[in-house]
């Protein structure tokens, strides 16, 4: 995904409300939390390996995307890497000079958006709230959020009467707003009309142009493709390709990755 595309499809926004948000934000200071290792990653259940031996380095600029067919771990991956879940054994190690604080960095969005009972602009606010931002600055950031995703005329609309397109967006725009520096997105389109799929990956995009590193799963090797700039691709809880883009579509290197992007099945 260039960095130079920006989006032009969301609706309700201005040409300048797009130039607006177009530039990296840089909000928080003492550095950051990338690059993150992962060494020997594996999380067991029940005796059954989920995931195992997953090993590789992400860094900044790049947008990852994590493919793979049903049960492959992907979703996993990501819950062990925002330290939702605990390893069974290995390592997630974040490098950066504010590793000590990494929760405070990266924010996750799942298939199926968390919302509070409550209005749009109050379900961003209250992100904030609890991150300690100060009062005198949330009105702004909050606007700021609505505009981001396309939401503003929302703002007041109890969250939970929301479409699910614009939950989502709601969603993007909560993590927006407290700017992580790692973003991670489990299958943020599953379910989504094409229409509504391509504003959530204009959002999506918006995130990676303002130097939020991306990393995200999909089913849909379409939006692989149109977003991705490296790809993890897992199968059986084992990693076994992780490669630029270009080349992991044009040539990928295993066999069991020629046979998922061919469409074969694979157990």
């Amino acid at each position: 995904m260039q960095l130079s595309t920006l989006p032009k499809t969301l609706p309700n926004r201005s040409p300048t409300e797009i130039s607006s948000i177009a530039e990296p934000r840089g909000l928080r200071a003492g550095g950051g939390i990338l690059p993150l290792r992962i060494e020997g990653l594996s999380f067991h259940r029940d005796g059954q390996a989920l995931l195992e031996g997953v090993s590789c380095c992400l860094d900044h600029g790049r947008s990852t995307v994590v493919l793979g067919p049903n049960g492959a771990g992907k979703s996993l991956f990501l819950r062990l890497c925002h330290g939702l879940l605990a390893p069974s054994s290995g390592r997630i190690k974040w490098l950066g000079p504010a590793a000590v604080r990494a929760q405070a960095y990266q924010a996750m969005v799942f298939q199926r958006p968390v919302l509070l009972r409550r209005s749009v602009a109050a379900n961003i606010d209250y992100a904030l709230g609890i991150q300690g931002i100060d009062r005198a600055v949330r009105e702004s950031r909050v606007t700021q959020a609505l505009m981001m995703a396309g939401l503003k005329r929302l703002a007041g609309r109890y969250a939970r009467t929301l479409s699910g397109g614009e939950q989502q967006r709601l969603a993007l725009a909560r993590a927006w707003a407290v700017d992580p520096e790692v973003l991670f997105l489990d299958e943020p389109t599953a379910n989504l009309d094409p229409a509504t799929t391509r504003a959530v990956e204009d959002v999506i995009r918006i995130f990676h142009n303002t130097g939020t590193k991306i990393i995200m799963t999909t089913h849909d090797l379409g939006q692989a493709r149109r977003l991705a700039d490296e790809v993890l691709f897992l199968h059986r809880g084992r990693l076994l390709a992780h490669a630029p883009a270009p080349d992991f579509f044009a040539d990928p290197i295993h066999p069991d990755a020629k046979a998922f992007l061919k469409g074969d099945l694979l157990w």
